[in-house]
């Protein structure tokens, strides 16, 4: 199968990606932090996952660099990437949506911060991180190359397991009650499940 079939839904999805966080970015940055968590870490994890899922895709679909690791692509990975690849992306624009102007790239509190239980987040407190995992799972199989196809799920793996927790205690320690009683309604990535 030729390659480009996989290649122009991941181009759709980087795209999209950058539609979709751009306002939210922008919408937030003229909100006051009140608390930050954003060390050395954070910084460390934002700037893998950028490299995972921007730059090595972006480098392995118009440059020759990475085509030592390239790999036909077969029609099942590209039929199962694209049915992920869709809620992905869906996801991934209802979760800004819905968090407003409460969304942050880093764990921050901002000013007027409010717990968000309502849309997507009625049935999953980090909708958000399933549709980064949804789209970096869709990456792996439609970016028919072993170095920057599975490179953003490995890099969100890491992310999402250094990082939860600690996003967790920031909401727990701000929303107190409020977010104990929002977990045990709630599941932390799929509903019903986990």
């Amino acid at each position: 199968m030729n390659p480009w079939f996989g290649r122009a839904p991941m181009l759709i999805s980087i795209v999209s990606t950058v539609v979709i966080r751009a306002p939210h970015g922008s919408r937030s940055r003229k909100v006051a932090i009140v608390e930050s968590r954003k060390g050395r870490l954070e910084t460390l994890l934002l700037a893998l996952m950028w490299i995972a899922a921007m730059i090595l895709p972006l480098v392995a679909i118009f440059t020759p660099f990475l085509s030592f690791a390239d790999y036909p692509l077969h029609p099942a990975a590209f039929a199962i990437g694209v049915v992920v690849l869709c809620p992905g992306i869906w996801l991934f624009y209802r979760s800004h949506a819905d968090l407003g102007k409460n969304w942050s790239i880093s764990l921050e509190i901002r000013e007027d911060h409010q717990l968000i239980t309502s849309g997507v987040y009625r049935l999953i407190r980090h909708p958000m991180y399933t549709a980064i995992f949804l789209q970096a799972f869709a990456q792996a199989l439609l970016l028919s190359n072993w170095v920057a196809g599975p490179s953003c799920l490995l890099a969100f793996l890491l992310m999402f397991v250094l990082r939860v927790d600690g996003e967790e205690q920031m909401m727990q320690k701000t929303f107190g009650e409020a977010y104990t009683g929002y977990t045990h309604r709630t599941n932390r990535l799929i509903p019903y499940l986990w």
